[in-house]
């Protein structure tokens, strides 16, 4: 076992967080308290929270559309999330941002993009930064398959390479690139041989294993911060519901998505623990009833928060 039994009970605590913020924001869409688009991020909690289980706090990150959970992960205020999402002045950005474009630098969250593969040469950039100066810091930056098929990828991944950064490449591998099956995309089986071109160090890893994906990830950071350069993590793992809220899922049988919720990260990670007596079902019980109730007054939070005055429309806009 990769963690203690205090730090196994932070993940699980983590993983349940994200779930429940993500089943709360469902919610906040179809009642029309949210705008833009909602893209869900319930299946995939393993990646974000073994990644950043073993992030500093000023480590960098760059993340997509699909965000909360890493930005919870990284150690984001819920409030400040759901008023964000909600367009509100106590938002992360005032309400402009909305559920697609969340930033937080003082946890050294770089942002989440609507751009498919445009957190890639930011992160990028960041880790360029990190060594220049000769800081500690780590950047790491989440995409989604999809985005190894833009030219921005190609570009960071021979830089980062050329130059040694200091940076981890994430890729949440769910199989579909918004409603197309990526191995219609690709002639490649596992997208991390994309990395080895570069000659950049790469790793496939169960991404529903929360365990599995913290180790590989403190093996690359360790590089990382070791001055061997860049690692490329393919987390193979799976959003249980559409590519966003509405999404018809014409594109995958039932019978799949079923499956695949057999091996639910927080599934597998709770089964885990009982097994080895760290906690028994009365205590996770607790756990996401206390976990409830915070998600629950984080909403209340940003319910209450104000509306941003007009004249904030021209402001921090550059």
């Amino acid at each position: 076992m990769l963690f203690s039994k205090e730090e196994s009970l932070r993940i699980l605590d983590q993983l349940i967080t994200i779930r429940k913020f993500e089943e709360k924001s469902i919610e906040l869409y179809k009642s029309g308290l949210m705008g833009g688009s909602l893209h869900g991020y319930i299946g995939q909690e393993g990646v974000a929270v073994g990644v950043c289980s073993q992030l500093n706090k000023d480590d960098y990150l760059t993340v997509t559309y699909r965000s909360r959970g890493q930005a919870i992960a990284k150690g984001a205020s819920m409030e400040k999330l759901f008023a964000e999402m909600m367009g509100k002045v106590d938002g992360y950005c005032k309400g402009k941002g909305g559920p697609m474009h969340i930033t937080d630098l003082e946890i050294g969250f770089l942002g989440a993009n609507g751009i498919v593969g445009a957190g890639i040469p930011i992160a990028t950039g960041a880790a360029f930064t990190a060594k220049k100066k000769g800081t500690s810091q780590v950047s790491v930056t989440f995409f989604g398959d999809g985005a190894t098929n833009q030219g921005v990828f190609h570009e960071a991944l021979n830089l980062a390479s050329i130059w040694k950064l200091p940076v981890v490449f994430v890729c949440e591998n769910n199989l579909y690139s918004e409603m197309s099956p990526i191995a219609d995309m690709v002639p490649n089986e596992h997208l991390a041989e994309r990395a080895l071109a570069y000659h950049i160090p790469a790793v496939i890893v169960d991404g529903n294993d929360v365990e599995a994906v913290s180790k590989v990830t403190q093996e690359a950071v360790e590089r990382a911060r070791n001055n061997g350069g860049p690692t490329f993590i393919e987390a193979k793992t799976y959003r249980q519901q559409g590519h966003m809220f509405g999404d018809a899922e014409t594109y995958r049988t039932k019978e799949e998505v079923n499956e695949w919720k057999k091996k639910d990260p927080i599934l597998l990670f709770t089964n885990k623990l009982i097994e080895l007596g760290l906690v028994t079902d009365e205590i996770v019980e607790q756990l996401s009833h206390e976990i409830e109730l915070k998600v629950e007054k984080a909403y209340q939070f940003a319910l209450n928060s104000e509306q941003p005055n007009y004249d904030e429309i021209f402001t921090d806009v550059f």
